[in-house]
């Protein structure tokens, strides 16, 4: 049983982390998802949004988190 509860822990409290991440966003200096290098276009009667550089972002920011997590449980 302790191989399925700490991958849960785990994944609970980056649910958590995420949570209080998206419930204190709107008060970031900038806009996640408007940022420059995202695609925009907007057409007659459609629009197309693409967020390059957000996706960047929140890569580099999972990438590093998970690698902080996986050295904390090799210890």
């Amino acid at each position: 049983m302790k191989e399925l509860a700490i991958p849960l822990i785990i994944f609970g409290a980056i649910l958590a982390a995420a949570g209080i991440f998206l419930l204190f966003a709107g008060r970031l200096p900038f806009n996640l998802g408007r940022l420059p290098g995202d695609i925009n276009i907007q057409g007659d009667k459609s629009s197309f949004h693409f967020p390059v550089a957000t996706c960047i972002i929140v890569s580099i920011i999972l990438t590093f988190i998970v690698n902080i997590i996986l050295r904390l449980l090799k210890k």
